[in-house]
């Protein structure tokens, strides 16, 4: 997407949220806008496509449930841990937590990452077991192939 720049009165209707929501979520850092920020009377901040899907995460994480506060503290985990952008994230809402799939671990973000779970993916099961045959017999390889 470009660099085109959104004021605020657009970045609140594409995202869903009143212009007064988008309003605090800038003045407390939740949520700043990457290409101008407000400086004074009179002056428009402009905000990025990037910052139109963060504030979109946000509004369907409160919609969701999530308390404001806790909100704040996933941004906060998000930005400090994913290298890439936040809106490729798996985030799975279970009441007031918020899980973040990371690969083959589920993270509790609302509690500043402390692991839950670790997700086992089943295709690598079959594989190790596929391998493991072929090791062991040759000729299992010729056989035909089983879907689990």
């Amino acid at each position: 997407m470009d660099q085109q720049g959104y004021s605020g009165t657009k970045a609140a209707q594409v995202v869903g949220i009143s212009y007064r929501q988008l309003d605090y979520w800038a003045r407390t850092n939740l949520v700043r806008p990457s290409l101008a920020d407000a400086s004074g009377s009179g002056t428009r901040r402009m905000y990025s496509y990037r910052d139109l899907l963060e504030l979109k995460v946000i509004k369907n994480l409160l919609d969701a449930g999530i308390r404001l506060e806790s909100v704040r503290d996933v941004f906060e985990y998000l930005r400090t841990h994913l290298n890439e952008d936040i809106v490729s994230a798996h985030l799975v809402i279970d009441g007031a937590q918020v899980i973040l799939c990371d690969g083959e671990e589920l993270i509790d973000v609302v509690r500043r990452g402390q692991g839950v779970l670790n997700v086992l993916p089943l295709a690598r099961v079959k594989d190790d077991v596929d391998a493991r045959l072929i090791t062991l017999r040759p000729d299992a390889a010729l056989l035909p192939a089983v879907n689990v």
